[in-house]
């Protein structure tokens, strides 16, 4: 056990390469119930094809600390050719010791029987869990963030607007939406929360649904919405945001032995779409004669994580490139009012809807 809790992370070989994305997505965030060491904040898994993939736990700190240092390992393997033209290890060099590290060695664990089927117990709890996760990964490659950006609409709020165009067609209302902001301009920040669901974007989804309105019209509605999430979005980031404060009023309540009913109903209010963007920078970096635009095609998806509420869903995004968008959608499989695929079926189709708003001959 003193090896393990004084090990910086965990390295998993797995043994299993399924061929579907969203399958490894699932074996990366929960694997099979057994193989995780989920008391660590880093577990990295190795698939049998050569891909790999993180699990990370967030107290140590937020995804985009762990997902840079991610992209720097992938971007310096090669900018430095780590690896030969027939794909062996380039020898190492010779600052390199060796002796620096000791050779693996299996670990005989002493179990009790009383901890073994407290150990199996927690197995088949594990995998009633894992097997409920409906996870799907997707790559939208019609438009990324270029089309977006010339069309005066902030990429960001135009996805969020479509997530509440998706969510009200798919379920006939609206519902309360989180999406992380990062408050990293301040020591020790951690996030805030972007209230997505304004009732700008509720009257441009619901002039999208009655389709009463002209596209120029409904494009203004869209840009006004647009702007509204911007100026949310910034005031989180600059501490002008509402739910640390009221969170950290919750917090005092309660060691005060003061109940507060407005507090109670704040903080217990599911959060049925929870979401947030991934920022990245796969393919850029600050080294001169450095050019990374031809591995495009080797984006990383980014991760996602579940859903907050078990009737809700997760949505994670990345826009790595000026002409793709990744989305991890998660989901409850026993809850019957959710489909993490149909979801996204539907949030396409939204997407697409809204792209034919524009004026395209504008934007060429």
């Amino acid at each position: 056990m003193d090896v393990i809790n004084k090990a910086v992370f965990m390295v998993i070989m797995l043994d299993k390469s399924p061929e579907n994305i969203s399958d490894k997505g699932k074996i990366l965030l929960h694997a099979d119930g057994r193989t995780l060491w989920c008391d660590k904040s880093l577990n990295i898994s190795f698939f049998p094809d050569g891909q790999c993939g993180l699990n990370v736990e967030h107290s140590m700190a937020d995804a985009p600390a762990m997902g840079h240092v991610w992209e720097y390992a992938m971007t310096m393997e090669v900018i430095e050719k780590r690896y030969l033209d027939n794909g062996q290890v380039m020898p190492p060099p010779k600052s390199f010791k060796q002796s620096n590290f000791t050779s693996h060695r299996r670990i005989i664990w002493d179990i009790t029987d009383a901890l073994e089927k407290e150990i199996n117990r927690a197995v088949l709890f594990n995998q009633k869990n894992n097997d409920d996760l409906d996870l799907e990964i997707r790559n939208h490659d019609k438009y990324g963030k270029g089309v977006i950006k010339k069309a005066r609409v902030s990429p960001d709020a135009f996805i969020q607007i479509a997530l509440q165009l998706a969510y009200y067609r798919h379920s006939g209302r609206f519902c309360q939406t989180y999406e992380a902001s990062a408050t990293r301009l301040y020591q020790s920040g951690r996030t805030e929360t972007v209230r997505s669901c304004t009732e700008e974007a509720a009257t441009f989804v619901r002039a999208m649904v009655s389709g009463r309105l002209p596209k120029e019209e409904l494009l203004k509605l869209l840009r006004l919405a647009g702007n509204i999430h911007q100026k949310l979005y910034r005031d989180a980031m600059n501490g002008r945001g509402i739910d640390r404060h009221l969170f950290a009023l919750y917090i005092v309540s309660k060691g005060l032995g003061y109940e507060s009913p407005f507090l109670e109903s704040i903080i217990r209010r599911p959060w049925t779409l929870s979401t947030s963007q991934q920022p990245q920078q796969q393919i850029q970096a600050n080294i001169p004669d450095i050019n990374l635009e031809p591995f495009r095609a080797m984006c990383s998806p980014g991760g996602g994580f579940g859903p907050v509420s078990d009737e809700g869903y997760g949505v994670s995004y990345m826009l790595p490139t000026e002409y793709n968008i990744f989305f991890h959608v998660s989901s409850k499989k026993s809850c019957p009012t959710t489909d993490s695929r149909k979801f996204s079926d539907i949030l396409f189709k939204s997407m697409d809807d809204m792209r034919l708003l524009f004026d395209t001959p504008q934007l060429e």
